[in-house]
């Protein structure tokens, strides 16, 4: 029941309104009978969720496309790890400080670790925030790094930062063979309501392949339908987004959630 009591807490996103945020959380704030109620704001300046945090004393916050990297110029601290990465996914508020951290990282390479990520060969479309954290983590579980990227100068940057290679978005199509063994696709191209765009061309996919899409909307992104039709392992979206709001709900509570509750929650279309 929301009273004066309840504690807020939200995701942070343009667009937002997909976000499956609320409905895991609210599910385990249920759960676990704490006063709480998540909410997904959709804005267009980070600028004014901070003031939003601090005037409503909003105790968490998931952030998530486009803020992940300039949210870190408001923040009171921002943990190492974070730093490291160059991205924030999340904020602690205690007592009006604002604490950024990354739980992206670890929950990307959680669901790879099964098949193996060290001397692996791969690939990740983007350079965005997420990019940044999911190539921390597979630096960290030393795979061999290779960044695709639109933006050239954002793309060679990641790389440089891991002694990676780069493939230019636009040469990709020209590219007989990309030689990965993993790929990730840790942009928002195929994401609802875009879910005919593809982030990788399905020619250069191979059976040996393990295809991993953050996107989680659509559940089977056009890349991951197509990953299936040519014999390739796929991971989807739902594997990286349980174990990252894993980490936030027990960073804000204390509390470890069940993975296989979130599933669950998730799976049923709890609303």
């Amino acid at each position: 029941m929301i009273d004066s009591k309840t504690q807020i807490y939200c995701v942070f996103g343009n667009p937002v309104r997909h976000s499956k945020s609320p409905v895991i959380h609210n599910a385990l704030f249920c759960k676990h009978n704490i006063n709480a109620a998540y909410l997904a704001f959709e804005i267009n300046k980070i600028s004014d969720g901070i003031k939003a945090i601090r005037t409503l004393n909003i105790k968490g916050v998931s952030v998530t496309i486009p803020f992940k990297e300039s949210i870190m110029d408001y923040l009171n601290l921002v943990d190492e790890d974070a730093m490291n990465i160059g991205a924030v996914n999340t904020i602690i508020n205690n007592d009006g400080k604002l604490t950024g951290i990354n739980t992206d990282y670890k929950a990307a390479a959680a669901p790879l670790k099964p098949f193996g990520i060290k001397d692996k060969k791969v690939c990740i479309i983007g350079a965005g925030g997420a990019a940044q954290a999911v190539a921390f983590g597979i630096h960290k579980n030393k795979g061999d790094l290779i960044i695709i990227n639109r933006n050239e100068k954002r793309g060679q940057s990641l790389a440089l930062k891991y002694n990676a290679g780069f493939i230019p978005m636009a040469r990709i199509e020209k590219t007989s063979d990309i030689r990965a063994d993993i790929i990730i696709n840790t942009t928002s191209i195929g994401m609802s309501p875009d879910i005919e765009n593809l982030a990788f061309p399905s020619a250069l996919l191979k059976p040996h392949m393990v295809v991993m899409d953050i996107v989680y909307n659509p559940l089977e992104t056009k890349l991951l339908s197509e990953a299936k039709k040519r014999g390739c392992i796929t991971i989807d979206g739902l594997s990286m987004f349980i174990h990252q709001g894993a980490a936030q709900f027990k960073a804000w509570t204390g509390i470890r959630p069940d993975i296989g509750f979130m599933r669950k929650v998730l799976l049923n279309g709890d609303n």
